[in-house]
């Protein structure tokens, strides 16, 4: 079992209303083959996850066993992956979501954020990802103003 140490919610940038520490079974994928086996898969947990690798880069991934899939990255299973020539690799922070399609929603959002940003979740520090949001936006605006400028 793993604690969801941050709970947050991709789809609107705001924090979820779990209780802080709460723990998840992760149960292992398999194909549904009845009517009882897709129940089951229905309640498995899919977590998106942040690696701290050996080069200090980010990697974010998602997966339906977390423990699972770690064990792969430190392992090194596929030489072809980004974190086999940056171990080891440290699981950072990571999320549990009840539906694919929310946690790779997730995922696809981390992956386009800004080092800061991620750094920031890693941390739990709302203040500091809205932060970080304003001052985006406010360079944008002055993007585009200069754009349109003559």
């Amino acid at each position: 079992m793993f604690a969801i140490d941050v709970p947050f919610d991709c789809a609107s940038g705001k924090r979820r209303r779990f209780a802080q520490g709460a723990n998840v079974q992760m149960k292992g994928a398999s194909r549904a083959k009845s009517k009882d086996a897709y129940v089951e898969m229905s309640r498995q947990s899919f977590w998106v996850y942040l690696l701290k690798c050996a080069d200090d880069s980010y990697y974010v991934g998602m997966t339906n066993n977390l423990e699972l899939r770690i064990a792969q990255h430190q392992t090194g299973v596929d030489p072809k992956s980004y974190t086999h020539s940056r171990r080891p690799v440290e699981l950072v922070w990571s999320q549990a979501f009840q539906s694919h399609d929310d946690a790779f929603r997730c995922e696809r959002q981390i992956k386009g954020w800004s080092r800061a940003k991620k750094e920031a979740l890693i941390r739990g520090d709302w203040y500091g990802i809205h932060e970080i949001v304003k001052q985006e936006r406010k360079q944008r605006k002055a993007k585009s103003r200069s754009k349109e400028a003559p």
